[in-house]
């Protein structure tokens, strides 16, 4: 189970650079040893960085592909869009169908594991009718200790993580993708919007779009790391511990209500803990995967 905090104020701090780039050289010829590669590319650091890294050690043998559906921000979506522009690698979205599930709906401790599969599906195939040998996501070293049920549908699939195989952690690919130039590379820790509604509620298009909504309206008000957790009529907003003040400020609190109660909540709170990834999984007993 995870319960940490928003990235600190110098995420791509790192005091080692001489193992850094071992890891880094590790990385590029684990990459060129293979004949081609399907990336699963959602846009994020890890995924992006892998992707850009891929382009240079394996250039026209790799395909970038991001699953598009209710579930994934269209933030995201043009995120993602502007990196394969920006660095030149072959990008593609792929629609997913995760929302069709019944098992992925009715929102288990184990939701990631059906999306996954689904996504994986898509790529195998996809893989298998355009003749790429390998299929890659964007796991680093410190997704090991965390509760991450979409580990098991990748080994399922046979799918590689070439940065977690060459131990580069979050830290240290925040700093290399700031090497690169990659414009995200301090953009804080996401996942897709069903992450944001507790186990056992039903996942449904209406309040993927209400979430989405809400995020969006707090990103144009200035709050950079933000979840609104969707509790029926009640969002449950948690911020960056140094964004709470500035939350709390009369004029502020009273435009973030407004706000959300134009995306359908009625009743808005704020989390007085702070950002922390996975808050969800506190009332879960879990064990890594």
């Amino acid at each position: 189970m995870t319960t940490g905090t928003a990235p600190a104020a110098e995420p791509g701090a790192v005091s080692d650079r001489t193992a850094l780039e071992a890891k880094r050289a590790s990385l590029i010829e684990r990459l060129s040893s293979l004949d081609s590669l399907v990336i699963a590319y959602s846009g994020g650091v890890d995924s992006a960085y892998l992707a850009c890294a891929a382009s240079q050690a394996m250039p026209g043998r790799l395909l970038a592909v991001t699953a598009d559906s209710a579930s994934y921000p269209r933030r995201h979506r043009e995120i993602a869009e502007q990196i394969a522009s920006q660095f030149q690698f072959p990008h593609e979205f792929v629609q997913t169908a995760e929302l069709e599930r019944p098992e992925y709906r009715a929102n288990p401790a184990n939701r990631c594991y059906y999306c996954k599969t689904e996504l994986y599906g898509h790529l195998a195939r996809l893989a298998s009718d355009r003749g790429f040998a390998a299929i890659a996501d964007g796991s680093n070293a410190d997704d090991r200790g965390d509760y991450r049920p979409g580990r098991q549908a990748a080994r399922e699939f046979g799918v590689i993580s070439p940065l977690d195989e060459v131990g580069l952690t979050k830290t240290e690919i925040r700093a290399l993708a700031r090497d690169l130039g990659l414009p995200t590379w301090d953009e804080p820790a996401s996942a897709c919007l069903s992450s944001r509604i507790p186990y056992k509620s039903e996942v449904t298009e209406t309040k993927l779009a209400m979430i989405e909504q809400a995020e969006e309206a707090l990103r144009r008000r200035g709050f950079r790391v933000c979840r609104v957790r969707h509790h029926d009529t009640l969002a449950r907003v948690e911020l960056g511990r140094d964004e709470l003040a500035r939350a709390i400020e009369p004029e502020m609190s009273a435009a973030i209500v407004a706000d959300l109660k134009a995306a359908g909540y009625q009743f808005v709170c704020l989390d007085l803990q702070g950002y922390r990834t996975g808050s969800l999984n506190e009332i879960l007993t879990l064990r890594p995967i």
